[in-house]
């Protein structure tokens, strides 16, 4: 259908509001589209229901999505594998034995720092998976931060600020497979290189890091974490008088198998194996002269399926040999991790057909066309930014607000002529700083269980740190917009 006008913005503005009103992305994306199909059926509900039925059946039509999809259940796998073989209690175990033998002069500012950015570097490596990240660090370093005397607060805001920006950063994982997906269902070429390109522009994350750093190293804190820092020091109360504390019941998804010893190389080698053999693939897959063209040929889609999966059979094979896990056992608990990222991968269909429907609807054309008569180009990336923000802190989830961004994002920086990448990054960043400043994310929520911290305090003491990275991440993107980069 051409020419369809306002029309072609009632799906997702009708995703966004439904989002808002009832925090349910499923049902927001599934309305959205429905409502699509029954415009471009011509308002017919019946055709327009049968349509919508066969939009989620054509996402498969496309292999690059297929691959996506199955990646993503591959990780899962991953990922409980590693958890069963004890892999991520003996990381744990081992960070833990060091941590106890450098916690002994509690007085020592130079042992909290080193303390603190352990925990960080803990959560930066655990990028495989947030929620694994989140509670391995708030969990295994609450007991030293509680010995050493810092508030729970300072231990929340280091457990989430360094599991979300990893995971973004770092795309081997079922965020990076997510955010390929956008990218493929866009009709962009080389999802994974455009993903790697758009992470050169993703400025709110690695800000994110760099001020955790320099508040861990100089231990000047803003706000409600310094009045938090001054009632540590002063009183040793690690939380206010009234808090209401948050516990996680089953903080350990990270629990090895009974009687198996717990060895942190059960972690390393799959994790290993699969970011090693990510290039070799990319190679594999791509052509050209040189290896370094052929990376950048290389079907990023494929690369990272076939990386998971030589990483699952690495995992298998390693924990046959120790006697860990017979295949039928190993089998068994990679399909109960995989039945854990079936939402995942709905929501990634979901996400997908939207893409499509947009692009049928002319969503984005319409939106650029529209938007060049008063807007200048230079203005797009800060206000994808700030509206992606906007959407994810209204929801509570970084994952929907991709879903719901990028079929608008991409298209209106193409029509107005603004580079993709920074489009791409201003929304994958305004998801994420949403969520950071969000009480109802569910990362922040799993944050103030993992670290037993009041929840709203955890908000109220993060969220300056939150808003200092999203104003300058906003001038760079007005900067870099205007100067046309």
């Amino acid at each position: 259908m051409e020419n369809i006008g306002l029309l072609s913005l009632v799906p997702p503005l009708l995703a966004i509001g439904l989002a808002l009103l009832t925090r349910q992305v499923f049902l927001s994306l599934a309305a959205g589209l429905w409502i699509g199909f029954v415009i471009l059926a011509g308002g017919n509900p019946v055709a327009g229901t049968f349509d919508a039925i066969d939009g989620f059946v054509d996402v498969f039509k496309d292999a690059g999505n297929t691959r996506i999809i199955i990646f993503t259940l591959v990780v899962g796998a991953l990922i409980a594998l590693i958890q069963r073989s004890g892999g991520v209690a003996g990381f744990v175990a081992r960070l833990l034995s060091r941590l106890e033998r450098m916690s002994d002069s509690a007085e020592s500012r130079g042992q909290r720092k080193l303390v603190e950015l352990l925990a960080l570097g803990t959560g930066l490596l655990l990028f495989i998976e947030s929620n694994i990240s989140i509670l391995t660090v708030g969990t295994l370093y609450r007991p030293v931060f509680d010995k050493l005397g810092i508030p729970r607060e300072k231990l929340a805001y280091i457990t989430d600020s360094g599991s979300a920006p990893s995971c973004v950063l770092i795309p081997f994982n079922a965020w990076g497979a997510f955010l390929m997906g956008l990218i493929a269902a866009e009709g962009l070429t080389n999802p994974f290189q455009q993903l790697v390109s758009a992470t050169l522009f993703n400025f709110y994350p690695m800000l994110i890091i760099v001020i955790l750093i320099f508040v861990i190293l100089s231990g000047k804190d803003v706000g409600e974490m310094k009045t938090a820092e001054r009632r540590a020091r002063e009183t040793g109360k690690l939380t206010r008088d009234g808090a209401q504390i948050m516990m996680a019941d089953a903080a350990s998804d990270v629990s090895a198998k009974d009687g198996v010893t717990p060895r942190a190389m059960n972690m390393i080698i799959p994790i290993m194996v699969m970011v090693l053999l990510m290039p070799v693939f990319l190679i594999m897959t791509g052509e050209g002269e040189t290896w370094l063209s052929q990376m950048q040929d290389g079907s990023g889609s494929s690369s990272v399926l076939y990386a998971t999966s030589f990483a699952v059979i690495a995992a298998m094979l390693l924990y046959k040999v120790q006697g860990i896990m017979g295949v039928r056992e190993s089998f068994e608990q990679s399909l109960a991790g995989m039945s854990g990222m079936v939402p995942l991968a709905i929501l990634m269909v979901l996400a997908f057909a939207l893409g499509t429907l947009c692009k049928q609807l002319g969503t984005g054309q319409y939106v650029a066309d529209v938007a060049s008569s008063f807007i200048s180009p230079g203005l797009v990336p800060a206000l994808i930014f700030l509206i992606a923000c906007f959407v994810a802190f209204s929801t509570g989830t970084s994952w929907g607000t991709f879903a719901i961004m990028f079929p608008i994002a991409v298209p209106l920086a193409i029509g107005m002529d603004t580079n993709v990448s920074l489009a791409m990054a201003a929304a994958i960043g305004g998801g994420v700083f949403g969520d950071h400043c969000s009480p109802t994310s569910d990362t922040s929520i799993i944050t103030s269980m993992a670290t037993a911290n009041d929840h709203i305090d955890h908000i109220r003491t993060q969220l300056p740190y939150a808003l200092i990275a999203g104003a300058v991440t906003t001038m760079i993107y007005l900067i870099l917009g205007f100067i046309g980069a």
